[in-house]
């Protein structure tokens, strides 16, 4: 069955923005958003092939250095589905995009 490379993405503004609400507020949308977050991965658990996980910053390397970097990825996890689009409609009620402040999953295939 393909497997797919699913990237949770998230604006560094949004990320500012919630990290900006007090503490109480953001306790109360982790505690909400943990609980959910486990509940999608038990419906899902036969698709989920790597759980991964959430990523901190970026440092890039490229052919003229390392350098500090800037994405929106702040985690991934890979699923094993029928189609990309199947792979897609498990993530569209996943708390990532429905209590978190993350602005999107993107789903992709391996190629090998």
């Amino acid at each position: 069955m393909p497997r797919f490379l699913a990237v949770y993405t998230m604006k560094p503004e949004d990320l500012a923005s919630f990290r900006s609400l007090p503490k109480a507020e953001q306790d109360a949308v982790d505690a909400v958003g943990l609980e959910q977050w486990a509940a999608w991965e038990d419906r899902n658990a036969v698709s989920i092939l790597d759980r991964g996980g959430m990523v901190g910053k970026t440092t890039r390397v490229t052919k003229d250095g390392v350098a500090d970097a800037v994405n929106p990825f702040c985690g991934y996890l890979v699923v094993e589905a029928e189609s990309i689009e199947a792979a897609a409609r498990l993530f569209q009620d996943h708390p990532h995009i429905t209590v978190f402040p993350g602005d999107g999953v993107d789903i992709m295939p391996f190629l090998t």
